[in-house]
C-alpha cells in the first residue's frame, strides 16, 4: 500500500527524518555533483532529495502518485509538484535529463509500466536513480519509518529489474546503516556509522541506491495508452487521506 503524503512529510519533519533526509542527499549528490542546464524529475516522495538540485537544474518538477497524494513543496517558493499516475507519466517522450524514483518502487502496484514510463520520458543515454529499502537492512523491518512499507531489495534486485527494462546500471552505493530510533545520541552519530556501515557491512544498508543509463538499442515496446490524464498541481489538489475523507 502506498503511504500518504502526510506521513511522508511528517516523518522528514520528525528529527530522525531530517537526518535520513541528509544522508540520503549525500548519496545522491555524490553520483550527480552537477546537473546545470538538465531537466530532473522525481517520482513518488522525492522532494527530500530534490533540494539541493533547485536553481542548478534548468527545471525541476516532483510527481506524486495520485494514491499518495500532493503537498506544495517547496514551502519558500512556487510550487513544483504534481499529482498524476505513476504508470502514465505526464511528459512528453524524451523530455528528461534525470529521473529520481523514491517511496515508489516499493509500493507501487505498476511497477512494470512505470518503469517503461522512465524510458519513455528519458532522452538518449538520459539516466535513472533508484532508492529502494534494503532487504537486508534494519529499517525495511520496522513499519515506525516509510522504509518498513511494501516490499525491499537487494542490490541485484534492483540491478535485475532495470536490465529488464533497457537500463544499464552504472554505480550503487547504499545509506542508512545506524538504526531507525529517533534517539539525539544515536542520530549524532549517525555520520561514524555510515562510514563504518559502508566499509565493512555494506550489504546491511537501510537504503540502497542505485543509477543506471538509458539504453537506446533494442527496441523496448512502451505502452501507448489511448488517453493520458492530465497533471494537476499541489495547489489544486487534496492529500490522499483527504480525498478519502470527502468521498466517504
Amino acid at each position: 500500500m502506498i503511504t500518504d503524503v502526510v506521513d511522508l512529510r511528517d516523518f522528514y519533519h520528525s528529527r530522525l527524518g531530517h537526518v535520513t533526509a541528509r544522508l540520503m542527499r549525500a548519496a545522491v549528490r555524490g553520483l550527480w555533483p552537477n546537473l546545470s542546464g538538465m531537466t530532473l524529475v522525481g517520482v513518488g516522495y522525492a522532494t527530500p532529495l530534490l533540494r539541493p538540485f533547485v536553481g542548478e537544474a534548468r527545471s525541476v518538477a516532483a510527481l506524486m502518485p495520485r494514491a499518495q497524494g500532493v503537498l506544495h513543496w517547496p514551502s519558500d517558493a512556487p510550487g513544483l509538484t504534481l499529482l498524476g499516475e505513476e504508470a502514465e507519466l505526464p511528459f512528453a517522450s524524451g523530455s528528461i535529463d534525470r529521473v529520481v524514483l523514491a517511496h515508489i518502487v516499493e509500493t507501487t502496484h505498476h511497477l512494470p509500466q512505470l518503469m517503461e514510463e522512465v524510458w519513455r520520458v528519458l532522452g538518449p543515454f538520459g539516466r535513472v536513480i533508484v532508492v529502494a529499502p534494503g532487504r537486508a537492512g534494519v529499517w525495511a523491518r520496522t513499519d515506525r519509518t516509510p522504509f518498513g512499507h511494501g516490499r525491499s531489495f537487494s542490490n541485484g534486485q534492483v540491478t535485475r529489474l532495470l536490465r529488464d527494462h533497457q537500463f544499464t546500471p552504472t554505480e550503487t552505493t547504499r545509506c542508512l546503516f545506524f538504526p531507525p530510533v529517533d534517539r539525539r545520541v544515536l542520530l549524532a552519530a549517525a555520520p561514524a556509522w555510515e562510514e563504518i556501515g559502508r566499509r565493512w557491512l555494506p550489504q546491511v544498508a537501510g537504503v540502497v541506491v542505485v543509477e543506471a543509463t538509458k539504453q537506446v538499442y533494442g527496441g523496448l515496446h512502451v505502452r501507448a495508452p489511448a488517453r493520458r490524464r492530465a497533471p494537476v498541481f499541489a495547489g489544486q489538489a487534496a492529500t490522499a487521506r483527504q480525498q478519502v475523507e470527502r468521498q466517504s
